[in-house]
């Protein structure tokens, strides 16, 4: 046995190579005074949390970081192993650092994560590695092309993981079944839906334009007490989710159509309390329906991509030129689309 004492220095960090165990200066406390003692030295910044605390007999000694006026005294500790929690820990000196991917996005137990064609060869790793990180990941699959087309949707390449893109995922006390390939859907808008949520008042219509899988009309379904909420989709594999969506989550007041917003909701013979309009990058284009089926007070959300530098005066001309009396509520911004690019939402009533 290595012991080795240095009665000046309060915490000594040396290795018992032997036991693999740590010699520190640490405070014995009775257990039944353990959990008050364990506070104090947290508030005070002494608790040594690179250890792990000891307990023999009545006593539980606590590992500490300097001097104090409790009992000191000197014990082998096992240090706490600090496993890697990134992929730029995991992958360092076997992928390029600077190339290594910063961030990625999960829908259900799918990680969806971009991979710079320079690095393509080592995409296997980098899929296995976010396994190994994240145990409620299933499958991980690279960005193969960028939204595209009317139904704004991009394909997916699994690098690792079950050979699946179907998923279930979770949010606001609902379950959203959906494949990532075939429909649009963010999670990153799960606090902004949060936020339109708190808004919503008792017995209120709610149209919601572009209405995906079903992330707001059954979000608001589940969550306020709208008496009835109306959603159109033209994806038809983003509307027979959201069908499946509507058992899956047992409501009742949301009815879901599958087609061209012109087309369907002229012919609903409703008006609207508040209007949704998540199509960020033609929603103005559809303002002029919006306005055809409110009355007067309806609210309407709308949302859209600007620069840092256009906010707010670029949205609210764009709404301003179709609707010139419109009364500005808010603007939020409800996410970073790209470097310098946000998503904004615009309330306003008419």
């Amino acid at each position: 046995m290595i012991k080795t004492s240095f009665p000046s220095t309060p915490a000594i960090n040396i290795i018992n190579h032997l036991m693999f165990l740590w010699f520190m200066k640490c405070v014995k406390v009775p257990k039944k005074k353990a959990e008050s003692v364990k506070k104090k030295l947290i508030e005070s910044n002494n608790f040594n949390f690179e250890y792990i605390p000891l307990v023999e007999n009545d006593y539980v000694y606590f590992p500490i970081k300097f001097k104090t006026d409790l009992p000191v005294v000197e014990k082998e500790f096992k240090k706490i192993e600090k496993k890697p929690t990134s992929l730029k820990e995991v992958l360092k000196n076997k992928v390029p650092e600077d190339l290594i991917p910063k961030g990625f996005e999960v829908v259900g137990d799918i990680a969806i994560i971009e991979i710079p064609e320079e690095i393509k060869n080592y995409e296997s790793l980098i899929g296995k590695t976010l396994l190994s990180l994240h145990k409620n990941i299933k499958v991980v699959a690279k960005k193969a092309s960028h939204y595209e087309g009317q139904f704004r949707t991009r394909k997916l390449k699994i690098i690792a993981g079950e050979n699946r893109k179907e998923t279930i995922h979770k949010e606001n006390n609902v379950r959203l079944k959906l494949n990532p390939e075939t429909c649009y859907f963010s999670p990153r808008l799960s606090t902004e839906r949060r936020r339109i949520i708190d808004l919503i008042q008792p017995n209120e219509i709610i149209l919601v334009m572009f209405s995906g899988v079903g992330p707001y009309p059954i979000t608001i379904a589940k969550n306020t007490q709208a008496k009835e909420i109306i959603g159109v989709e033209i994806n038809p594999d983003a509307h027979k989710y959201a069908e499946e969506n509507l058992k899956l989550n047992k409501v009742k007041n949301v009815k879901l159509y599958n087609g061209d917003v012109n087309e369907v909701v002229p012919k609903l013979n409703k008006k609207f309390d508040r209007i949704l309009m998540p199509l960020p990058k033609t929603a103005e284009e559809f303002l002029p329906l919006a306005l055809e089926v409110s009355h007067t007070g309806t609210i309407i959300h709308m949302y859209d991509f600007l620069h840092e530098k256009d906010i707010p005066d670029k949205v609210i001309e764009k709404v301003k030129n179709v609707i010139p009396k419109a009364k500005i509520l808010n603007i939020v911004k409800c996410g970073q689309y790209s470097p310098g690019k946000f998503r904004v939402c615009i309330d306003f009533s008419v």
